[in-house]
């Protein structure tokens, strides 16, 4: 039998039929029996690895990813650094990842973000304050010189404004704030990082400080934060809690 007759029998006939939250075993068999008749199948690897990744069971989802990986590193190898990344945070094996990918086929994207998006963010969780900001410099600025002003992610703004926040440069993390906000205006976290920024600067009246900060939490309590997709699983990086 081939893969595509695989695939379609025993995951989109099969394992698709089942919610793998409430029905994981049922989900899991449709998937090992095919994986059965051929282990080589890269994609099943990665079905069967998913649910537990959003479960928070990082490694024992990782041992079928790495499977997928294995099998076709073209495919999964930058979907296992954005898991490594976002989910299983395993920063230093993410950048690894991340810069095997990037010598395959240059800075393209994941889960609507750049390969040098998520290797910034992962030296920014290891402190690597300065290296995080040079990446998201020279990714903005490629991003823009691709797709004009509009081609950047409040995201990627926000993180950029956040590693020139910790090296406190104050006013260039403001600066990439506000440039956040213009996009998504009710953005708590940019918000809630100048306000504390704000009060760094003699140049800013506590008023006016205080006021950004009541403004970041309204935002946050009114759901107006990060709202990546993968954020309904995983807290990312200097998000606020409720």
């Amino acid at each position: 039998m081939n893969k595509k007759k695989i695939l379609q029998e025993h995951l989109y006939n099969c394992a698709h039929r089942y919610n793998y939250i409430k029905e994981l075993h049922k989900y899991e068999n449709c998937i090992d029996e095919g994986l059965k008749k051929d282990s080589t199948i890269a994609y099943l690897w990665q079905q069967k690895a998913m649910p537990y990744f959003k479960a928070r069971k990082y490694e024992v989802g990782m041992e079928f990813l790495d499977k997928a990986v294995k099998y076709d590193e073209k495919s999964w190898l930058a979907y296992r650094a954005f898991i490594k990344c976002i989910f299983a945070k395993t920063y230093n094996d993410a950048i690894k990842d991340f810069k095997r990918i990037k010598k395959l086929e240059g800075n393209s994207y994941v889960m609507d973000h750049t390969y040098n998006f998520y290797l910034a963010l992962s030296y920014l969780q290891l402190n690597e304050f300065k290296k995080a900001e040079n990446i998201f410099e020279k990714d903005i600025q490629q991003q823009v010189e691709e797709w004009g002003e509009d081609g950047y992610h409040h995201l990627d703004l926000f993180y950029y404004g956040i590693s020139l926040f910790e090296q406190q440069k104050w006013e260039k993390a403001i600066l990439q704030f506000d440039k956040s906000l213009e996009k998504y205006p009710k953005f708590a976290e940019p918000k809630f990082y100048k306000s504390i920024a704000m009060s760094q600067l003699k140049n800013y009246q506590k008023e006016a400080t205080d006021e950004m900060m009541k403004q970041a939490l309204l935002d946050r309590k009114n759901g107006n934060t990060i709202n990546e997709d993968s954020s309904i699983y995983e807290q990312y990086p200097y998000q606020l809690r409720n």
